[in-house]
C-alpha cells in the first residue's frame, strides 16, 4: 500500500508541476520550456523517499517492484492530467508549442522549407492522446531506471556472516 500512496503522490506532484508550467506560460518560452523536465528530480525524490521508508525490511527485488509499481500508479494520473491539460485547461497548447518551435527554427537560421518540413513532421505527434501516452511511457521508463538505482542503494543489507544470494 505504501507504493500505491507514493504513486498517487508522484502523479499529483507531476500534475501540479504541469499546471504550474501552463499557468505561468513557461511552456511558451524556448528556454523555460525545459523546466518541465523537473518532473525527473521530483520522481527521483518520491522514489527515494518511498523506498527509503521500506529499505530496512525489503531487499532489492521488493524495492525495485515497489518503485516500478509507484511509477505505474503515477502514470495513470499523469495520463489523465495531461489529457485534461491539453484538452480542457490549455486547448491552444499545441499551437503555442508550434509557434515556439517555429521561432527557434527561424533563430537557428533554417529556411522556410526546412521550417515547414520540421513543423509538419513534429505536428504528426502533437495531439492530446500522444502527449498523454508519452507521459505514461516517460513516467514508467524513468521509474524503472530510477528504481534500479535506488533499490541497489536503499535496500535491506545482508547481516554480516550470512551468505549473499547469487
Amino acid at each position: 500500500m505504501h507504493a500505491v500512496r507514493a504513486g498517487i503522490l508522484l502523479g499529483v506532484l507531476v500534475a501540479i508541476w504541469t499546471f504550474v508550467m501552463g499557468l505561468t506560460g513557461w511552456y511558451r518560452h524556448p528556454v523555460l520550456l525545459f523546466l518541465f523536465f523537473l518532473v525527473i528530480p521530483i520522481q527521483f525524490g518520491v522514489i527515494l523517499w518511498a523506498l527509503g521508508k521500506t529499505a530496512p525490511v525489503q531487499g532489492f527485488g521488493a524495492q525495485f517492484r515497489d518503485g516500478v509499481l509507484l511509477s505505474v500508479v503515477a502514470s495513470v494520473i499523469v495520463f489523465f492530467s495531461s489529457f485534461l491539460f491539453t484538452e480542457v485547461a490549455f486547448p491552444g497548447y499545441f499551437q503555442d508549442l508550434r509557434a515556439v518551435q517555429e521561432q527557434a527554427l527561424r533563430q537557428a537560421g533554417k529556411t522556410e522549407v526546412e521550417i515547414q518540413t520540421m513543423l509538419n513532421t513534429a505536428a504528426a505527434g502533437m495531439n492530446s492522446m500522444s502527449q498523454a501516452m508519452n507521459g505514461v511511457i516517460g513516467t514508467i521508463v524513468t521509474g524503472i531506471v530510477l528504481s534500479l538505482i535506488v533499490a541497489a542503494i536503499a535496500r535491506k543489507k545482508p547481516s554480516p556472516g550470512t551468505a549473499t544470494p547469487a
